[in-house]
């Protein structure tokens, strides 16, 4: 029944991928990944006995011993060649040397069997004869023992010789017991088992189309991604080109504008020394004034009558000579303007270079714009190829011939799936007589062994060493009755239980060699797949009956490893030879027209004018603008110089010093106010005028700095000004190709990757046939062999062993029972020890 499970379900899934291929699934998400989505099975992938499997694996090993020789491949093919019948033409060498083989293979079982017969047959044989001679008083029929010297010995030796072997035998009996509780709940375990392997196979039917929506579905987000794409053409083509160019344009760009607003501080700077300059002059003229009113009035002052007194001559000759230090410093009035300079500057600054330089960056700027409204038509044309494409994929995907067949299948399995309910409903009674049947049997046996043990327990504890043969007790009496018992049981039914274990052992032993080992290790497969076997007309059975040709290498064992491993039904059974996916999916094929529409793609970008003739000429007039002319370091050593000729306030400190010195009176008075004057100079003329000195000195360090090496800074600027739009002018063309044959390849890219991806879906995943290699493990590794043959070779195996261990348990019994049971006669001794 398992067998006929596995293959309805091989040959159901062949019938059903013959008319149709495989699509894939895929998912788009982030950067365009797609990924099939799959089912979850409930079918475990492996089956575990459990602690049973040591028992199991116990047995394997007997089965080894007693059938070491390799699977026999060849005499199988020639068996199936023959369609199983050797009848005919018997006499024939090859059928004579075929039979041979089969012995040689069949030699260890034959042989077992042939000891199970002999037992079968002699046993009954043996126990009739045995059961006649104790009636006539002999084998030990008499109730008479004779005296012998190691009778003792012999008595303890037979009981725990005895002992041992039933041991032995209710380990046999307890396997027993175990196989036939394995068999109570196998059906159970198989209609789970089933259900779950049937509810996997429509689960595999049902995520065909499924994975052929999500294939569908997974265009329309490449073609959104595309469409992005496409509409954003200016950013990514246009921001291409833009980047391209960046690393030369802006640059220069950049220097220019640095070059606009050193004009604008070179203007203010000018400016501010101008008129600093010319504050400089205006105070040094005032102060000089100022200064000479004030000498005037203290040489006045120094003309009186008091100077003359001999006291008062010094300190005034004193004060008098100190009076050549009010006078103002010269140079301020001699430095030269800049409003020559100052003119061509505001000339400069008058022309706008920073609004010409802003109209390069516009230009260059407005290459994405310029590239989008140049390429809307083409992007119109390639959404509507795209839009094409999308129906492309939904005609191959409709073309794949797979709903039908899964129709098809589905029934199928509906129909396979009643069938084996039905014949499970029928298996369950079958397995509730084996079930009885071996129950009994083990009972049986427990019944003999459990004689045997109640004899040595009563003979054992009732014996008594005292008394004589004739005189032993009721316990000892009622033990070797019991031992009796067992014997005559073991007689009656030990070669009938023998029966069932040799056919048992013929059946478990070839179903576990000839199906359940060559399955594991896939030698039933290299049969089935041997070329012109199950077919002369095909050499390949399997492609024979799913491609309609033979000649293509599709095995069994192929298509239950890739299976196994998961891969999708499309490769599994080669449907390439009926439906060329490669060829429906040609990338070339669907992106010419696209990758076309690119390589015509028509992008001017002439007129691009970082900076014209005109901004040109303005840093060239700035360059000649005499800036860089000015005697800077003459107007820093002038500006660092004191406007006086003295420090004014140092000098009223002193001069109020000396006025001190003078007696009180008018001269005195007049020189302190003259004091007091120049301070007041000093704190309205000459601060003033030494700000306006540090000032000068800020605006002179920034003109020298502008101004250092400016004609060689704009001839390097208009060099690369000129090289750059140089570059433009003869590289922006195949600039241009470049970055649409990348933003080309981009685009393209997504559909590439995608047609890629649904080949390798549709070839390599979608609708995995794993479940289909479960149900064939299940059908073969699990039911049959796991369910079935394990248990009914663990079953023999025990109850086997203990129904031969039954013959020198008997033997054992019956001499034992002598020493147990009261005798009518005994030989007569006149020491009581000889009883002991």
């Amino acid at each position: 029944m398992a067998f006929l499970l596995a293959a309805l379900l091989l040959l159901g899934l062949c019938g059903n991928t013959i008319s149709g291929g495989e699509s894939p699934p895929t998912d788009t998400s982030g950067p365009l990944h797609f990924e099939l989505p799959t089912s979850k099975y409930e079918t475990p992938d492996t089956y575990k006995a459990g602690s049973i499997g040591a028992l199991f694996q116990m047995v394997h090993i007997f089965l080894h011993m007693v059938q070491p020789n390799d699977f026999p491949e060849e005499s199988i093919r020639k068996i199936i060649r023959k369609n199983f019948d050797l009848s005919t033409d018997y006499n024939e060498p090859e059928n004579i040397v075929l039979v041979l083989k089969i012995a040689y293979y069949e030699i260890g079982i034959i042989i077992c069997a042939f000891l199970g017969l002999l037992f079968i047959i002699l046993v009954p044989v043996v126990g009739y004869f045995f059961s006649i001679c104790r009636c006539c008083n002999k084998c030990g029929g008499k109730m008479h023992q004779r005296e012998k010297e190691n009778g003792p010995f012999q008595r303890k030796c037979f009981a725990v010789s005895l002992l041992v072997i039933c041991v032995l035998i209710s380990i046999g009996i307890l396997y027993g017991f175990v196989a036939n509780h394995q068999v109570r709940h196998r059906i159970k375990r198989t209609q789970k088992l089933v259900v779950s392997n049937f509810k996997d196979l429509r689960t595999l039917l049902n995520e065909a189309p499924q994975q052929i929506d999500y294939i569908v579905a997974q265009f329309n987000t490449t073609k959104v991604r595309a469409f992005s794409d496409l509409d954003g053409i200016h950013s990514l083509l246009g921001g291409g080109i833009l980047e391209r160019l960046k690393p030369k344009v802006i640059p220069v760009l950049d220097e220019i504008q640095a070059i606009a607003t050193e004009i604008k501080e070179t203007k203010e700077a000018l400016e501010d020394m101008s008129q600093n300059l010319q504050s400089l002059k205006d105070g040094s003229a005032q102060l000089s004034s100022s200064l000479a009113a004030v000498k005037d009035s203290m040489q006045e002052s120094l003309r009186s009558p008091e100077c003359l007194l001999p006291q008062i001559s010094e300190v005034c000759k004193s004060i008098e000579s100190s009076l050549s230090l009010l006078e103002s410093d010269p140079g301020l009035s001699s430095l030269p303007p800049v409003d020559k300079e100052l003119e061509n500057v505001n000339n400069v600054f008058k022309n706008d270079l920073s609004g010409l330089v802003q109209k390069g960056y516009t230009s260059f700027n407005d290459i994405p714009k310029r590239v989008k409204s140049q390429t809307t038509p083409v992007v119109a044309e390639i959404k509507n190829v795209l839009n094409n494409l999308g129906d492309t994929v939904n005609d191959v995907a409709k073309d794949i011939p797979i709903q039908d067949s899964l129709s098809e299948f589905s029934g199928r399995i509906d129909s396979v799936e009643r069938q084996v309910h039905q014949k499970l409903h029928k298996a369950e009674e079958i397995d509730s007589y084996w079930w009885l049947c071996g129950l009994i049997v083990c009972f049986l046996l427990s019944l003999i062994v459990t004689f045997f043990y109640l004899g040595l327990l009563c003979g054992i504890c009732g014996y008594d060493k005292h008394a004589t043969p004739t005189t032993r007790g009721f316990v000892s009496n009622t033990g070797g009755i019991f031992l009796m018992v067992g014997v005559g049981l073991s007689f009656l039914f030990c070669w009938i239980v023998m029966i069932l274990v040799v056919v048992s052992f013929v059946i478990g032993v070839n179903v576990e060699k000839l199906v359940c080992e060559p399955y594991a290790n896939k030698k039933l497969f290299r049969i089935l797949d041997t070329p012109y076997l199950l077919n002369k007309n095909w050499k390949y059975y399997v492609s024979g009956m799913v491609l309609k040709k033979s000649d293509i290498e599709l095995t069994f064992e192929q298509i239950y490893s890739d299976c196994k491993n998961s891969r999708g039904i499309y490769s599994t059974l080669r449907l390439e030879n009926r439906f060329n996916i490669s060829d429906s999916l040609d990338i070339q094929k669907h992106t010419g027209n696209i990758n076309s529409r690119f390589e015509n793609m028509d992008v001017k970008l002439n007129g691009i004018v970082l900076l014209d003739e005109a901004g040109s000429k303005i840093l060239q007039d700035f360059a000649n603008s005499g800036i860089d002319k000015i005697e800077y370091s003459t107007y820093l050593a002038q500006s660092k110089k004191s406007p006086g000729k003295v420090n004014l306030l140092s000098f009223s400190y002193e001069l109020e010093a000396k006025a001190d010195h003078l007696p009180p009176g008018q001269l005195k008075e007049s020189m302190k106010t003259n004091a007091r004057t120049i301070r007041a100079i000093h704190e309205q003329q000459v601060v003033p005028m030494l700000q306006t000195e540090n000032n000068l000195q800020q605006k002179i360090k920034i003109l020298k700095h502008t101004s250092k090496g400016l004609s060689g800074k704009v001839t390097k600027i208009l060099y690369a000004l000129e090289s750059v739009q140089h570059f433009i002018t003869n590289n922006i063309s195949s600039i241009i190709v470049e970055e649409t044959k990348k933003y080309g390849r981009t685009i393209l890219g997504y559909f590439e990757h995608y047609l890629q991806w649904v080949e390798l879906a549709v070839t390599e995943k979608m609708v995995s046939c794993k479940p289909v290699a479960t149900a064939m493990d299940s059908a073969i590794k699990v039911i049959l062999c796991g369910f079935v043959v394990d248990p009914l070779n663990l079953f023999w195996f025990g109850i086997g062993k203990a129904t031969f261990l039954l013959l020198p348990a008997l033997i054992i019994a019956v001499k034992l029972a002598k020493y147990y049971r009261r005798m009518d006669s005994e030989d007569v001794y006149e020491d009581p020890s000889h009883y002991q």
